[in-house]
């Protein structure tokens, strides 16, 4: 019984880790489109430098979501902290002031 309880423990780490993964790829996607000018524009640090702790946050997140680390180990959580962060406080901010980039019309994006 107590297999099949810690089976089920583990199966769910890895299905949070595997979510937390997919999250990571999102906010290195959305980091990606933004424009650079956009990022010290709005106070937050430079778009290189998130793309270099959202690449490294994408890089802990597949080797927690491929059980190279445990799961809800250290540096896992702590990637999908700086993802978070990137998605609730960095990403708005930047959208705001710089919008998705890419070419624009006289009457605004086409």
């Amino acid at each position: 019984m107590t297999t099949l309880i810690g089976s089920g423990i583990m199966s769910l780490f890895w299905l949070l880790a595997i979510a937390a993964f997919v999250f990571e790829v999102v906010a290195l996607v959305d980091a990606v489109r933004r424009p650079a000018p956009a990022f010290p524009a709005a106070g937050k640090l430079t778009k290189q430098w998130w793309l270099i702790i959202l690449g490294v946050s994408n890089a802990i997140g597949l080797a927690a979501a491929a059980q190279f680390l445990f799961a809800i180990g250290f540096l896992p959580i702590a990637a999908f902290i700086a993802a978070a962060i990137y998605m609730v406080d960095v990403r708005p901010k930047v959208r705001q002031l710089g919008g998705r980039g890419g070419a624009s019309g006289p009457y605004g994006p086409w």
